[in-house]
């Protein structure tokens, strides 16, 4: 099942890279409180650590999103873009199985785990080969 879709990997990390940057990357990036009221998440009265966390986070998926786009583009690193993506995904489920499991994150929340998991299966169908080398 590994690399299934693996001639499709390019047009899969680009579609990905271009979805995530304008709907995750830029927003927390650039407008935190926004995108998690957007989220419904309560936004506190002291901002300034919510904020701070918010752009911090931003800039993380945006060298996720140069990753990806580096790969992309030049098809180098392709594989290591993919095997980020795993590791993001597979991290992404568990802080939010944890924030359902607690029940201290809005619905939304509990509702990406399910976008977790798809992610993760996408990855796994367009890996850019059948075997992943260590």
């Amino acid at each position: 099942m590994l690399g299934y879709y693996a001639q499709y990997s390019r047009e899969y990390i680009t579609t990905l890279m271009v979805v995530t940057t304008l709907f995750f990357a830029l927003p927390i990036f650039f407008a935190p409180l926004a995108w998690a009221r957007l989220m419904r998440w309560e936004v506190p009265a002291q901002q300034h650590l919510a904020i701070y966390f918010g752009r911090c986070l931003g800039a993380f998926i945006l060298v996720v999103e140069a990753a990806m786009l580096r790969s992309a583009t030049t098809g180098t690193s392709f594989s290591y873009a993919f095997d980020i993506l795993f590791m993001v995904f597979g991290l992404m489920f568990v802080v939010h199985v944890y924030g359902a499991v607690r029940r201290i994150q809005p619905i939304t929340e509990t509702l990406e785990i399910g976008l977790w998991v798809t992610l993760f299966i996408l990855n796994v169908l367009f890996y850019p080969a059948t075997t992943i080398n260590f």
